[in-house]
């Protein structure tokens, strides 16, 4: 075995060892990596009962609703239900008193579908109210 064989095998066994163990560049962790929070029900994951949870709370809410109201949930948080600025928290950055310390994704849901169908009367509504200023 020559020694430039022998180079290019450590060489990939390095490269596959690093990647397996985490220390090459991967960039999907990059993008998708959340910080974790000491709030216990705060989570940024969603759990499939959640998910089905949250699908049945959003079921009323027309495709121009949805994406309305993931528009503001981007700028807010950029999706995050643990996301925290001062009062406010989670991915709709609700006030926390109105999610009486349940902080689970499916009470955000639950509680910022009230809010803006309240406050604006629809998701739309409350999107152009952001686009004006900056908050909603």
């Amino acid at each position: 075995m020559s020694k430039a064989n022998i180079k290019i095998k450590l060489a990939a066994f390095f490269l596959i060892f690093g990647f397996a163990f985490g220390m090459g560049t991967d960039v999907t962790s990059s993008i998708t990596a959340q910080p974790q929070t000491t709030t216990a029900q705060a989570s940024t994951k969603v759990t499939a009962s959640q998910a089905k949870q949250i699908a049945k709370i959003n079921a009323n809410l027309s495709k121009t609703q949805k994406k309305a109201k993931n528009w503001i949930a981007y700028r807010e948080s950029r999706y995050n239900y643990s996301a925290r600025n001062g009062n406010c928290y989670g991915r709709y950055q609700l006030l926390k008193s109105y999610l009486h310390g349940n902080y689970s994704p499916v009470n955000q849901e639950k509680v910022a579908n009230q809010y803006a169908s309240s406050r604006y009367g629809s998701w739309t509504k409350a999107k152009k109210f952001w686009q004006a200023h900056h908050w909603y």
